[in-house]
C-alpha cells in the first residue's frame, strides 16, 4: 500500500481562504492541540497573509503566534509558513537585506521549513530568497505557481512545457532546495496538465526529491487534480479540515482519505480521530462569520481566474466598503485584466493585482487608472511577467505611476533604493521612538505605516462575528445589498466597532468610523454644486479646505480600500463651501463629500 503524506493547511490557508486571514489564536489553539493529538505531523501555520492579519486585523504580534505554535507542537512536528520570493510575506518588493531576515526571524521563532514561490515563475525572484532559506538552517520548498487559462487566450505560459522549463532553469542556475512544490491557488489547471506536468518533471529530478501538490476546490477540480498528480508522482498534498475545508479551501483530510479507499493508494490516519478533531474546530470557529461564498464552488472561477485564498479576503473588503454588488462585474474584468498583465499566476501578490486593477476598472471606468501594483508589475519591477504585457497598458502604467519598464533584477533595483533595507526602517523606528529590534525592522519593511501603528498600540480589531438574530429587512431592499445592510455601532470593552448584519445573521466587526457630518455649506454666497465620492473607501488624506478654488478633474481626497489608495476628483470646479467628511469616514461611491460655489 502507497501512503500519501499530507500537510494540513486549516490554520493558514483555510483561515485566509474562508475568514481573510483574521481568527484569533486563543480561539483555535485548541483545535491545533486535538490535531497534534491525533497524530499530524505536518502543518503550514505562518506567513502569506497569516502575517499581515495578525497585525493589522487581530492585534496580535505574528512572532508570539510561531513561538506559541513551536511550544505547543514540539520539536518534532514540520511547521511550514508561506514566502512570496522577493515580497516575502508583503505586498511589495523588498530588498536583500529584508529578504535574509525574513529567513533569520522565521527560523528563530520555530518555522521549519519555507514554501517559496513567485507568481511570475521568475526564477531570480526565487534565487536569492532560496538561497537565505537553506543558509539559515530551514528547509526549502521551492515551488512553481499554476493557472489555468479561459478559452482563447493566446499565450505559451501555464503549459507542460512552461512548466517543466521553469524547473530546469532553477536546475541551470543552481539554486538549492529539499521539495519542489507545484501551487494553483485558483484551482483552475485541468488534472491532465497536472498528470503531464508531474510526469515530466519526476524524471529531471533526484529520487530523493518529493513532489508537493497544492490547490484549491474553488473551481470544483480538486480532488481529480490530486489523484492526477499521485499518478503521476507527486507524494505529499494539501488538506484541510471542517470548518475550512472544500469550498475556497483545500480538500478535506476526511474526503480525500475516502476518494482513495479501495486502490492501492491511502492517507496514514485514524479517520475517526480525525472526526474528533473536525468537530473540535468547528466549535473552536462557530462564532466568526464565515461569508457564504467561502464554502460554494463556483463554476465561473476558470474564466477569471481569482484565486480561494483571495477570493473571500476580496468579497469582505466589498462588503466592508459598501460595493459587493459590483463583484460580478469585477470578475468579468479579470480574464482581460490577466491577459493584458502577462498571465502572471493568480497568486498573491500578483492576484491582488489584478483585483485591484479590475475593481479600479469597475469603479472608475476601465483602464482610466492604472493601480500601482499593476502597474509596477506591467513595467517589470516585480520581475520578468511569463508573456510580454499589453504594450499599450505598458505605456499608460509608464505615464500614470513615472517609470519606466525595466529588465532589471528586481533585488538590484530594491537594493539602490535608500528607502527600502534594514537602514531605512532602523531610521523610522527611530523617529517614532520605537526599538529598532530586528523584529520590528522586519515588521516595518512590510507594513511600513501600519505596522507602526501596531507597535504604537494604535492597531485596530479588525475580525468578524455572528450575531445571534437577523433583523427583519426592508422589503423594497434590493438582493445584492443584502449582505451591508443593517449598520450599527456597538462597543466592547471599551472600544467602538462598526457592526453589519449580513445575510444569515452575520457581522462585520472593525473599528467604528466617524460618522459623515452632512453639514449646511459654511460661508457660501450663492448656489452650490455637490461634489460626490467617486471612489469608494475610508478617506485617509483630505487635499482642500473651505475657500480653496479646484478646477475639475482634480485630486481632492484618497481612499484606501481593496488594500490600495484611489483619488477622489472634483467632479466641478469652483470654490470649495464646505467639505463634508473627515479623515477616517467611510464613504461610498456617489456619496455627497463637500460643495462648492
Amino acid at each position: 500500500m502507497k501512503k500519501i503524506r499530507y500537510m494540513d493547511t486549516s490554520f493558514r490557508d483555510g483561515f485566509q481562504s474562508c475568514f481573510g486571514a483574521r481568527v484569533l489564536t486563543k480561539d483555535f489553539l485548541p483545535a491545533f492541540e486535538a490535531a497534534i493529538a491525533a497524530g499530524g505531523r505536518y502543518f503550514e501555520i505562518g506567513g502569506g497573509a497569516r502575517f499581515e492579519s495578525l497585525f493589522l486585523y487581530c492585534q496580535e504580534n505574528a512572532y508570539e503566534m510561531m513561538d506559541l505554535w513551536r511550544k505547543t507542537a514540539g520539536p518534532d512536528v514540520d511547521l511550514q509558513s508561506l514566502s512570496r520570493g522577493l515580497n516575502v510575506v508583503g505586498l511589495k518588493s523588498q530588498s536583500r537585506d529584508i529578504i535574509n531576515l525574513h529567513a533569520k526571524l522565521f527560523k528563530k521563532h520555530g518555522i521549519s521549513t519555507v514554501r517559496n514561490f513567485d507568481a511570475l515563475n521568475d526564477v531570480r525572484n526565487l534565487a536569492w530568497s532560496g538561497k537565505c532559506i537553506k543558509e539559515n538552517g530551514l528547509t526549502h520548498e521551492i515551488t512553481i505557481t499554476m493557472m489555468g487559462l479561459p478559452p482563447g487566450l493566446n499565450t505559451t505560459a501555464h503549459t507542460p512545457e512552461f512548466y517543466v522549463g521553469v524547473l530546469k532553469n532553477i536546475l541551470d542556475n543552481g539554486v538549492p532546495f529539499d521539495r519542489l512544490a507545484f501551487k494553483d491557488a485558483s484551482g483552475t489547471q485541468t488534472p491532465a496538465v497536472w498528470f503531464e506536468t508531474i510526469k515530466a518533471v519526476r524524471k529531471l529530478l533526484p529520487d530523493n526529491i518529493e513532489i508537493h501538490a497544492h490547490t484549491h476546490c474553488t473551481a470544483d477540480n480538486a480532488i481529480s487534480c490530486y489523484r492526477a498528480a499521485i499518478d503521476a508522482g507527486a507524494t505529499i498534498i494539501d488538506l484541510a479540515m471542517k470548518p475550512v475545508s472544500g469550498g475556497t479551501s483545500q480538500p478535506d483530510i476526511l474526503s480525500m482519505w475516502h476518494n482513495l479507499r479501495g486502490t492501492d493508494i491511502t492517507l496514514d490516519i485514524d479517520p475517526e480521530k480525525i472526526i474528533k478533531v473536525e468537530e473540535t474546530f468547528k466549535d473552536c470557529m462557530s462564532k466568526y462569520f464565515m461569508p457564504p461564498e467561502a464554502l460554494e464552488v463556483n463554476p465561473m472561477i476558470p474564466f477569471c481566474p481569482l484565486p480561494g485564498g483571495a477570493l473571500t479576503a476580496n468579497t469582505q473588503m466589498m462588503r466592508d466598503n459598501d460595493c459587493l454588488d459590483k463583484f460580478p462585474e469585477v470578475i468579468a474584468e479579470m480574464r482581460e485584466v490577466v491577459a493584458k498583465g502577462g498571465f502572471g499566476s493568480s497568486v498573491t501578490p500578483v492576484s491582488q493585482f489584478y483585483f485591484q486593477q479590475a475593481f479600479s476598472n469597475v469603479m472608475q471606468g476601465r483602464w482610466k487608472k492604472i493601480t500601482e501594483g499593476y502597474g509596477k508589475m506591467v513595467l517589470g519591477r516585480f520581475g520578468r511577467t511569463p508573456s510580454q504585457p499589453d504594450s499599450e497598458i505598458v505605456k499608460l502604467a509608464e505615464e500614470q505611476l513615472k517609470l519606466t519598464p525595466t529588465t532589471e533584477d528586481v533585488h538590484d533595483i530594491n537594493d539602490k533604493n535608500p528607502d527600502l533595507g534594514i537602514e531605512a526602517n532602523r531610521k523610522l523606528l527611530k523617529e517614532a521612538g520605537l526599538p529598532d529590534t530586528e523584529e520590528n525592522i522586519f515588521l516595518v519593511s512590510t507594513l511600513a505605516e501600519k505596522g507602526l501603528n501596531f507597535l504604537k498600540g494604535k492597531a485596530d480589531l479588525g475580525i468578524r462575528l455572528k450575531t445571534a438574530a437577523k433583523p427583519e429587512a426592508k422589503a423594497d431592499a434590493p438582493k445584492a445589498a443584502a449582505a451591508s445592510s443593517g449598520v450599527y455601532t456597538v462597543t466592547v470593552d471599551g472600544k467602538a466597532f462598526t457592526v453589519q448584519v449580513a445575510t444569515g445573521g452575520a457581522t462585520t466587526v472593525a473599528p467604528a468610523a466617524a460618522p459623515v457630518a452632512h453639514a449646511a455649506p459654511a460661508g457660501a454666497t450663492g448656489p452650490t454644486t455637490e461634489i460626490n465620492a467617486t471612489a469608494p473607501g475610508i478617506i485617509v488624506a483630505i487635499a482642500i479646505k473651505p475657500g480653496d478654488t479646484v478646477t475639475e478633474g482634480q485630486e481632492i481626497m484618497t481612499v484606501e480600500a481593496m488594500k490600495m489608495k484611489s483619488p477622489i476628483v472634483a467632479e466641478k470646479g469652483g470654490k470649495v463651501a464646505d467639505i463634508y467628511v473627515n479623515v477616517g469616514d467611510k464613504v461610498k461611491q456617489g456619496d455627497p463629500i463637500g460643495c462648492v460655489c
